[in-house]
C-alpha cells in the first residue's frame, strides 16, 4: 500500500476496497495498480499495490513478495536488499 499517488506507474481509480491494519483502524483503498520498485541490483515493477491516499508510510508484504520469487536481507528490523 501507498500514499504517494505519483509513485504509480499505473493505477485503476475505479477499485475501492477498506483494509483492515494491525491496530484496528480501516483504510479506504481508492486505486490499485503497478509501482516500481529500486533497488540496488534492479528495478522490480510490484503489482497489484492499493492506493491510499494519506497513508503516511508505505506498506509492503514481504510475504507476498517472497512468494513472487524475491529475497529480502532484513538486519536489525531494516530491510538491507532485494534481490
Amino acid at each position: 500500500m501507498s500514499g504517494t499517488k505519483e509513485w504509480f506507474v499505473t493505477l485503476d481509480e475505479k477499485f475501492r476496497r477498506s483494509v483492515k491494519l494491525g491496530n484496528g483502524d480501516k483504510l479506504e483503498v481508492v486505486g490499485k495498480g503497478s509501482v516500481r520498485l529500486v533497488t540496488e541490483q534492479k528495478v522490480l515493477v510490484v503489482q497489484d499495490v492499493f492506493y491510499v491516499p494519506g497513508l503516511t508510510t508505505n506498506l509492503l508484504s514481504v510475504g507476498e513478495m517472497q512468494e513472487k520469487g524475491l529475497t529480502f536481507l532484513i538486519k536489525n528490523n531494516v530491510t538491507r536488499k532485494i534481490c
